[in-house]
């Protein structure tokens, strides 16, 4: 393409006398890309960020991996252990023991799942922990008898830091008035808040040797928790450590064990990319109709063009020079806008939730109660590169038909 293509392409751009609707009319389609780019960046973000927070704050209550055995537990845990820690690609590794209680709490009650764990060895696989907003989880200590609840099951109990909890197991016992469930009674010794509703309303932990008292369990744990070098490829590590363990156990990881979430946020994000590239798309084809406009006011300049020598080629180049400009523009400028969106949309929420008095994020429907958004760039170029290539596209059939415009009937009635 030559200098003067580029030249009275670009000037094309701008409105001259008579023809400044035509002007707001690419505006128009500039404003329509830059605002399709930018929604699919900002809802492709909001995704992104959806799926590595809701991992990461599963994982922080849970593990990269776990090995148990069927049915009775693993009585030979401390074997196991060791023989894992000879793998290099996992770090570390902590028992725990769980069941399916029935917490009381003066007229409250409410089921959970009471896990016992080895408070020092729980901060190396779990970030629990970090996650206590009342108390210590390091309180928890052998024959004691404390526990740490999630803050919406205290809530739902009535319970503060301090107060006495009774814990009621499937376990049953008999005693000289018939058969009544294994009961004892427990202190709150902390509250912990993981941002997601779901494990704040139905998780607790004791202390190990205080939950295979209470379980009957004895030197039995259910399983162990496993930390790794690389969560991702959690499914092949466990895999191989069966293997090397000689069979007899179960393995499971955190891409099975919270399969669904991912499943259905990759199914989302997929569904939600094509569905707003079709915006995109409209807003790419008013390009067409913008230009067929531009050829038609401008027949009788193309005539004179064509009769001092330019070729249909050149004519053709023309006017994909202002669609293509228009194309770039506004996709510039939506990803400008999008990704200055996502980086801030926490901020603008909280501004409007402040503003408005309504919470938008309620953690009891969406898990959790903020909108996170993490920007990739590969995303981000994938989307630019379909949105200016839409436009590019949609710049072709206006040209061709600028470009097969006879001289002599354009003229003709000038």
């Amino acid at each position: 393409m030559s200098r003067y293509e580029l030249l009275i392409g670009r000037r094309y751009l701008r409105a001259g006398r008579g023809n400044r609707f035509i002007s707001f009319i690419s505006v128009i389609s500039m404003l329509g890309v830059a605002i399709g780019v930018a929604v699919l960046i900002v809802v492709l973000s909001v995704m992104n960020g959806f799926e590595q927070e809701l991992r990461g704050r599963i994982l922080s209550l849970t593990s990269h991996a776990s090995i148990s055995g069927f049915g009775a537990g693993l009585p030979d845990w401390h074997a196991v252990a060791d023989k894992a820690r000879e793998n290099p690609e996992i770090l570390d590794v902590a028992p725990y023991v769980e069941d399916q209680v029935l917490l009381v709490a003066k007229d409250r009650s409410s089921g959970a799942a009471v896990t016992g764990v080895l408070p020092e060895q729980e901060h190396k696989v779990a970030a629990i922990a970090d996650k206590v907003v009342e108390g210590s989880f390091d309180d928890l200590a052998a024959g004691k008898y404390g526990i740490v609840l999630g803050a919406e099951l205290a809530k739902a109990l009535g319970v503060k830091l301090g107060d006495r909890i009774v814990i009621a197991t499937p376990q049953p016992v008999i005693t000289p008035i018939g058969i009544m469930a294994r009961t004892r009674g427990f202190k709150v010794v902390g509250l912990f808040s993981s941002g997601m509703y779901e494990f704040d309303r139905n998780l607790a932990y004791v202390h190990l040797a205080d939950a295979a008292k209470l379980y009957r369990m004895g030197d039995t744990v259910t399983g162990l928790r496993l930390k790794l070098v690389d969560m991702f490829v959690a499914p092949r590590v466990v895999r191989d450590l069966a293997l090397s363990l000689g069979g007899g156990y179960y393995v499971d990881d955190w891409t099975r064990k919270h399969a669904n979430f991912f499943r259905a946020i990759q199914l989302t994000k997929s569904v939600m990319f094509v569905i707003l590239l079709l915006v995109v798309a409209v807003a790419a084809f008013n390009i067409i109709s913008t230009l067929v406009m531009v050829v038609k006011d401008k027949q009788s300049d193309i005539a004179i063009l064509r009769t001092i020598g330019a070729s249909p080629r050149s004519i053709m180049g023309i006017f994909m020079t202002q669609g293509t400009a228009i194309g770039l523009i506004g996709t510039l400028a939506g990803v400008a806008l999008g990704v200055l969106i996502s980086v801030n949309l926490e901020t603008l929420v909280h501004g409007l939730e402040s503003l408005t008095g309504i919470q938008f994020m309620d953690a009891k429907v969406y898990y959790m109660s903020d909108l996170p958004a993490a920007v990739q760039w590969a995303d981000v170029v994938k989307i630019s590169l379909v949105s200016f290539g839409l436009c590019c596209l949609s710049t072709i059939y206006p040209s061709w038909r600028a470009a097969r415009t006879q001289p002599a009937q354009a003229l003709r009635h000038e």
